[in-house]
C-alpha cells in the first residue's frame, strides 16, 4: 500500500508545468475608431452586449415570436447538443490528469496433466485474487496532458460562444422576418387601396366614354393602371405568404395568428439608442470573435503538447490487494499482495514525427490567428456598415415622408383640375403613379430603418 500512496503523491507534486507558449491577445487588426460621424456612432447609451433582447425588441407580439423561435428552432438545438458533446470531451481529457483506479476480482482454475507435471501426477491449481490499482498513469512532468486538457477546455468554451452566435443570429433573423412581414402587409394594403381607387376611376372613365364625354385613350389608360394595380396586389399577396413561410421556418413551428403583426410596421418598436462604443471594447465581446480567440488559445495549448513529446514520458502502474489459492482464505492473514511497475520512455528516433507534429501545431496556431484577425475585420466592417446606414436613414425616411405629402397634394390638385377640364387625363395618371411609387418608397425606407436597428443589435454583439 505504501508504494501505491507514494506514487500518487509523486504524481500530484510533479505535474503542473506546461511547455505551451505564453498566450497574449493579438493586437486588433483594425482602426481604433469607426469610420463614421460621431452622430452615427454615439458613445452614450447602453452598449448592445449589456442589453437583453427583450430590451431591444419591445413589441409584445414580436417578443413572444422570438421566444417561440428560441424554444423550437433546430439550429439552436444543434448548438446546445454540440456544447454538451464538447463538455463531455473536455471532461474526458481532463480525467487523464488523475489516475484511473479500478478494482479487479479474478479467479483461475488450471489443470496440468501427469505427462507434463513435474511430480508425475495430474495437478489442479486454483487461485483467487482481489486488487485495486491504476495502470499506465502518466506523470505529467512536461505538461503534455495538461496542455491537451487546456486545449479541450478552450474548444468547449468556443462551442459555448458558437451557441451565443447562433442565438443572436436567430433573434435578429426572426426580428427581420417579422418586420418584413409587417412591411409587406402594409404594402399589400397600399396596393389594395390603390386598386380600389383605380377600379373606381376606371368605372367612371368607362361611363364617361359611353356617354361620349371622354376619349377611348383615356379609358384604356385608366384600364392599364387598374390592371397594373391588380397585378401588384397579386404579387404582394404572394410575398406576404412567402414571408409567413420564412417566419415559420425560423421559428420551427406554426406561429399563432395572435402573434402576427397587427398594426403595421410603424407600431413595432425596436430600440434606436444602442451605443456603438469603441472598437476595442465592442469587437472582442462579440461571441464569434470570442469563439475564434478560444480556438486560437486551443491551438496554442496544442503546441505545448507537441513540445512535450520530445521529452521522456514516465508512466506508473500499481496495485494492491489479496491473493489466495482458496476462495475462503482470500481475505485472511498473509494473503496481501502488491505490485508497482514504473516505466520511462525516452524518444530517440521517430523518423521526424515529433518535429512534424510540432510544426503542424505551430501552423494550426498561425491559421487560427489568421481566422481570429479575419473575424475581427469582418465584425468591424459589419458594424461600420450598420453605422453608415444609421447616419443617413433618418434623413432618408424624412425625405420620403415629405415626398408622399407633396405627391398626395399634387394628386389632389391634379384631380381637381381634371374634373374641371383644365388638365388632361394623362396628367392625372402621372400624379397617381407618382403617389403610388412614393408610398412604396416610404414604406421601404421605414423597413430599412427598422432593419438597421436589428443589424446594429447583431453586429454589436447584442446580449441574449
Amino acid at each position: 500500500m505504501r508504494p501505491f500512496l507514494l506514487a500518487l503523491l509523486a504524481a500530484t507534486a510533479l505535474s503542473g508545468c506546461t511547455l505551451a507558449p505564453r498566450y497574449e491577445r493579438p493586437e486588433l487588426p483594425v482602426g481604433q475608431a469607426w469610420p463614421v460621424t460621431a452622430e452615427a456612432a454615439p458613445s452614450a447609451g447602453v452598449p448592445a452586449a449589456d442589453l437583453a433582447w427583450r430590451d431591444v425588441f419591445q413589441d409584445a407580439r414580436l417578443q413572444s415570436t422570438i421566444a417561440l423561435a428560441l424554444e423550437q428552432t433546430r439550429d439552436l438545438r444543434v448548438a446546445v447538443a454540440n456544447i454538451a458533446r464538447a463538455r463531455a470531451e473536455y471532461r474526458i481529457q481532463r480525467a487523464d490528469l488523475l489516475p484511473a483506479i479500478n478494482a479487479v476480482g479474478a479467479g483461475e482454475r488450471a489443470r496440468t496433466p501427469a505427462s507434463v507435471s513435474q511430480t508425475g501426477r495430474a495437478e489442479t491449481i486454483e487461485q483467487f485474487s482481489v486488487s485495486a490499482g491504476f495502470a499506465a498513469y502518466e506523470l505529467d512532468l512536461f505538461g503534455r496532458v495538461q496542455s491537451l486538457s487546456a486545449a479541450a477546455l478552450q474548444s468547449y468554451l468556443a462551442t459555448e460562444e458558437n451557441r451565443r452566435t447562433v442565438q443572436i443570429s436567430l433573434i435578429a433573423e426572426t426580428a427581420n422576418a417579422y418586420l418584413t412581414l409587417a412591411a409587406d402587409r402594409d404594402l399589400l394594403k397600399i396596393t389594395q387601396d390603390t386598386l380600389a381607387s383605380r377600379e373606381a376611376a376606371y368605372d367612371l372613365s368607362r361611363k364617361r366614354f359611353e356617354a361620349g364625354a371622354t376619349s377611348e385613350l383615356d379609358l384604356r389608360q385608366a384600364q392599364t393602371l387598374t390592371e397594373q394595380a391588380r397585378s401588384d396586389a397579386a404579387v404582394a399577396t404572394a410575398q406576404v405568404n412567402r414571408d409567413l413561410n420564412a417566419l415559420r421556418l425560423l421559428v420551427g413551428a406554426e406561429v399563432p395568428a395572435e402573434l402576427l403583426p397587427q398594426g403595421g410596421l410603424a407600431t413595432i418598436a425596436v430600440r434606436p439608442d444602442i451605443a456603438a462604443g469603441l472598437p476595442s471594447d465592442v469587437l472582442v465581446a462579440r461571441p464569434d470573435v470570442l469563439s475564434a480567440e478560444r480556438a486560437l488559445r486551443a491551438q496554442n495549448a496544442n503546441i505545448g503538447a507537441a513540445r512535450a513529446a520530445f521529452f521522456p514520458r514516465i508512466s506508473l502502474t500499481g496495485s494492491t490487494g489479496t491473493i489466495s489459492p482458496e476462495l475462503g482464505d482470500l481475505f485472511g492473514a498473509g494473503a496481501r499482495s502488491w505490485s508497482f511497475a514504473p516505466q520511462i520512455v525516452l524518444p530517440i528516433f521517430s523518423g521526424g514525427a515529433n518535429i512534424a507534429n510540432l510544426r503542424g501545431a505551430e501552423a494550426s496556431r498561425d491559421a487560427a490567428l489568421a481566422q481570429y484577425e479575419k473575424a475581427i475585420q469582418t465584425a468591424f466592417r459589419e458594424v461600420s456598415d450598420a453605422l453608415a446606414v444609421r447616419a443617413t436613414i433618418t434623413e432618408r425616411v424624412s425625405a420620403q415622408g415629405r415626398l408622399v405629402e407633396a405627391a398626395t397634394a399634387t394628386q389632389r390638385l391634379t384631380q381637381a383640375r381634371y374634373d374641371s377640364g383644365v388638365d388632361g387625363y394623362l396628367a392625372l395618371l402621372d400624379a397617381q403613379r407618382t403617389l403610388y411609387a412614393a408610398r412604396q418608397s416610404l414604406l421601404a425606407s421605414q423597413l430599412a430603418e427598422a432593419a438597421n436597428r436589428v443589424e446594429l443589435y447583431r453586429a454589436l454583439g447584442g446580449g441574449g
